[in-house]
């Protein structure tokens, strides 16, 4: 499996939710099989996003098409994303 994870402060979570739950670029369509938001503690204006996808050509393609936003409308929600793509070399569920 490959991992998107995204990573960016945001100025209002709940604009920011909304933007993403309008999902402009399509998750499932682009191959998302599942997707995480993860919020800090420390700071609750600071998310990570993973998505996790069968192949690293769509997690590819979602990072483009993610950049296309970020450079129109994604700067009113959020600011300096942060991405990198990953494979999850190992999971282990411990309970």
């Amino acid at each position: 499996m490959t991992l998107l994870r995204i990573q960016h402060p945001v100025p209002d979570y709940d604009r920011w939710k909304r933007a993403f739950d309008l999902d402009p670029a399509d998750r499932k369509a682009s191959g998302v099989i599942r997707y995480t938001i993860l919020r800090s503690r420390t700071d609750p204006k600071f998310l990570m996003i993973d998505l996790e996808f069968a192949t690293p050509l769509e997690a590819e393609k979602l990072l483009l098409k993610m950049r296309r936003l970020w450079s129109t409308s994604g700067s009113s929600v959020m600011s300096d994303p942060e991405a990198w793509i990953v494979d999850i070399v190992e999971s282990v569920e411990l309970g």
